[in-house]
């Protein structure tokens, strides 16, 4: 059962909690084929090819493992490596990367994202937790938060546990203290549970919880986990 009276703080996961990363995603890939078709149209033609895009991918994960946590990085290698193959200059991978990442930070929100956010904030510190790449400033929420823990930037990704106690540090709150909010059963869920936080889970789609854990709440949207923690959103 969730404990209010015990949270300080609030973790956040970001993709597919405050909106759905998949149109997100695809639309910044197009954007990027769109530019690779005017300045590296050999490279355009290359990765039009969904085959050659997993082998270029599979070739980069293969190479730097230690780039595992981090998906800019990943990304800026993946371009290197295809504009390379392509025999076109892999120093366009900077500005190819620039395009994709400004596209990927213009995100939908659901449509109970944003007042959810704005009574958690109200309430308690906020902190952005996610193994993505996005930028709470930059999508337009960072008024909400009082920062952010990525796994970029800790070089573990969730469900490590090391990343959840990176964010109850510097929420200045032990892991018993923290709420943790999120959509992934396993890197959310799970995670926030073995690194001793509340786990608050975001379960839009109805789908069946099928692990021996359980989270402290679970809610269809924000506005129900807000009703949960007795807030108004």
């Amino acid at each position: 059962m969730l404990q209010v009276s015990k949270i300080k703080a609030i973790t956040l996961d970001l993709d597919d909690t405050l909106w759905p990363v998949q149109p997100t995603i695809e639309r910044a890939e197009q954007v990027l084929a769109d530019w690779l078709a005017q300045h590296a149209p050999a490279t355009a033609s290359l990765l039009s090819e969904s085959a050659m895009r997993s082998q270029v991918r599979k070739a980069v994960n293969l190479a730097h493992p230690e780039m595992a946590h981090d998906l800019s990085a990943l990304r800026r290698a993946y371009l290197q490596r295809a504009l390379g193959q392509a025999g076109e200059d892999p120093a366009l991978a900077h500005p190819a990367f620039e395009v994709f990442f400004a596209e990927r930070q213009r995100v939908t929100l659901y449509p109970d994202a944003l007042a959810g956010l704005a009574a958690l904030a109200a309430r308690f510190p906020v902190l952005a937790v996610s193994n993505g790449n996005a930028d709470v400033h930059r999508v337009g929420l960072g008024a909400y938060f009082v920062g952010s823990v990525s796994a970029q930037s800790c070089g573990v990704a969730k469900p490590h546990i090391d990343i959840f106690h990176a964010a109850a540090r510097a929420l200045q709150c032990a892991p018993h203290e923290v709420l943790h909010v999120g959509d992934d059963a396993q890197l959310d869920v799970l995670g926030a549970l073995d690194a001793g936080m509340q786990a608050a889970w975001i379960n839009r789609e109805a789908r069946a919880w099928s692990h021996a854990q359980s989270p402290h709440v679970s809610a269809s949207d924000m506005a129900q986990l807000c009703e949960a923690l007795g807030l108004a959103a």
